[in-house]
């Protein structure tokens, strides 16, 4: 029986009510969203494994029960990145390296979404090992922008917020090392939230940077947002991060009155350089949010300019120590073509990396390594805690910090493959609030004149989630509600 394609537009909230009320079918609804995924991937290629089977299987056992209110995410289609692990399904990280991998348990936030009701539907396109910023660096080919098939989705979840932003699924889930879910979220249209550091768990996700990745939602709106986080959210005993402080209860979210917000701007981060198109967006939101009666206040952060070059240092030291266990030998692709120990580890780690991953080996190795330590990794870390205690001396005089997510829209492809640099000097807008630890929250604050989504980002002190979401919902109902995304032929 044809699905109705209808039911592929819902967002979450809405497709809660629809099930609930017995206006459609847990089946019906999956099978709306698979059916939107096979049409829209020829264009897009934001799924790299489509779990057709066991979600239909899985949608029909919960259809047989009925209805259940107590699950949250009750016969609610979503989407995982290929860094979490699926019990049964492929989980690549978009390498090489592990092409073929089928893990035997599952990471814990996919096993929080199944308790919650959540049907699996996907595996979300990513950049390898989740290092990038443009989903261009993927081994399985590059994800493209619903908005613009010729610009990339941001990355690296670029996967989950185009399938997002293109129908395929009312929400997902991806990582943010150094605004690897913000950032795409923006570039798409979307909402996307970063928890504070700890409060999500990293069981069974496969890691880039341990001391700052973090699994977060991304959906069509804040609401959303908050019922995937709250069923995934929490402390976990197999991980080591996980926090113990409690979890907020967010079955109400109330958004504040506008007028007693104080939002700190940092100049450092709002004084540069921006594409036009963004400026006129981000100018326009930042009058709407003092027209509703919320100060704007422009504070200096001075720290967040070495922000860059300390977070690539730590976060490539640590991809180097994650993926030194990808040798051939124990864990990955082996290469038929190595003939000494060396030689094998040379050849498996070539053949199975790709040049971003390998760039971000190479520079973590060599700031590991003996007589560099204490010059550049000891230094980073440093400098990591004057931008953790500015963050935190900046929110205890204001309630949110508001920056940009990105300086420019969405690019076209290849515009920075040959100059890393530049590209990187972009991520400057979201890298620092991972080195902080705390928690933001990328929304749409409207389309650029080149037709292009603009997204602004709200920080909160860590483990205030609850607060920073209803922020965010006083915001969305401020700014314009984009429209569904153009899928433009190739």
């Amino acid at each position: 029986m044809a699905s109705d394609p209808r039911l592929a537009g819902l967002d979450l909230a809405q497709a809660r009510e629809g099930l609930l009320k017995g206006e459609f079918s847990s089946l019906e609804l999956v099978g709306a969203t698979l059916d939107r995924i096979a049409e829209t991937e020829p264009k897009i290629s934001a799924c790299l494994s489509v779990l057709e089977g066991s979600a239909l299987s899985e949608a029909a056992s919960l259809d047989a029960r009925g209805p259940d209110p107590s699950r949250a995410l009750w016969g609610i289609p979503v989407t995982v990145k290929d860094v979490f692990l699926v019990r049964g399904a492929p989980s690549t990280a978009g390498s090489r390296m592990l092409e073929g991998y089928m893990p035997g348990y599952e990471a814990e936030v996919v096993t929080r979404l199944r308790s919650a009701g959540a049907v699996i539907t996907a595996k979300t396109n990513l950049d390898e090992f989740a290092m990038g910023s443009s989903t261009e660096f993927s081994a399985y080919g590059p994800t493209r922008n619903p908005w613009n098939l010729a610009r990339v989705p941001g990355g690296s979840s670029g996967g989950a917020a185009a399938g997002i932003s293109a129908g395929q699924a009312p929400g997902g889930f991806g990582t943010d090392t150094g605004g690897s879910i913000r950032q795409p979220a923006a570039l798409c249209g979307c909402v996307g939230l970063k928890p504070s550091y700890g409060r999500v768990s990293r069981y069974g996700i496969i890691a880039y940077g341990s001391s700052l990745d973090q699994a977060g939602p991304l959906a069509r709106t804040v609401r959303d947002c908050a019922a995937l986080y709250a069923a995934v959210a929490g402390p976990d005993a197999k991980d080591s991060t996980s926090s113990n402080m409690p979890t907020e209860d967010l079955g109400t979210l109330n958004p504040p009155e506008a007028s007693r917000l104080r939002f700190a701007l940092p100049s450092e981060l709002w004084e540069g350089k921006f594409d036009p198109a963004v400026e006129k967006v981000l100018s326009a939101a930042k009058r709407l949010i003092e027209f509703a009666g919320a100060r704007l206040e422009t504070v200096s952060m001075p720290s967040l300019r070495y922000s860059v070059a300390a977070y690539y240092v730590l976060a490539a030291a640590e991809a180097s120590t994650n993926l030194a266990r990808y040798d051939g030998v124990r864990y990955g692709y082996r290469s038929p073509s190595g003939g000494d120990l060396k030689s094998l580890y040379r050849e498996s780690r070539t053949a199975g990396l790709g040049r971003e991953a390998r760039r971000r080996i190479l520079l973590g190795t060599f700031a590991l390594s003996s007589g560099y330590y204490d010059a550049y990794f000891k230094k980073a870390a440093q400098v990591r805690r004057l931008i953790h205690d500015e963050y935190a001396r900046t929110l205890e005089s204001h309630d949110f910090i508001l920056a940009p997510v990105s300086s420019i829209p969405a690019w076209p492809f290849g515009s920075f493959t040959e100059d890393p640099l530049t590209q990187y000097q972009l991520d400057i807008m979201t890298l620092p609030l991972n080195l902080a630890g705390g928690p933001g929250l990328s929304l749409p604050a409207g389309l650029g004149d080149d037709g292009l989504p603009v997204g602004i980002q709200i920080l909160g002190p860590a483990f205030r989630e609850k607060a920073l979401l209803e922020a965010g919902i006083l915001l969305e109902g401020i700014f314009p509600r984009l429209a569904a995304p153009p899928l433009q032929a190739r």
